[in-house]
């Protein structure tokens, strides 16, 4: 009977840890799932930031190669205004010579 008594203790142990062990896989595969989700999305945002960067240095590169038209092209109107200044200078020096004789 003491033998009987043992069984059915071993097996109720072992029927509760089959329990536990089938509990333990279901909230593992849960946990698992999620965490694809988690990396899918993740690399999802990394490939967005990927091309966004991208984008942002092809712009900067334009407006580099802009910049430097821009500071070329500030340059020559300076030079030109410098010119015309002169050239204004000299007329009115002119004029002045005129109007005192």
């Amino acid at each position: 009977m003491d033998f009987e008594l043992e069984d059915a203790d071993s097996l109720s142990g072992l029927e509760d840890r089959v329990l536990r062990a089938v509990n333990l896989v279901t909230s593992l595969k849960e946990e698992n799932a999620q965490l694809k989700a988690r990396l899918a999305t993740a690399e999802s945002m990394a490939q967005a930031a990927t091309t966004a960067r991208e984008q942002a240095e092809s712009v900067l590169a334009d407006f580099r190669a802009n910049s430097g038209k821009a500071e070329k092209e500030l340059e020559l109107l300076l030079a030109e205004r410098k010119q015309v200044k002169t050239r204004i200078e000299k007329l009115l020096g002119q004029m002045d010579l005129l109007s005192a004789t």
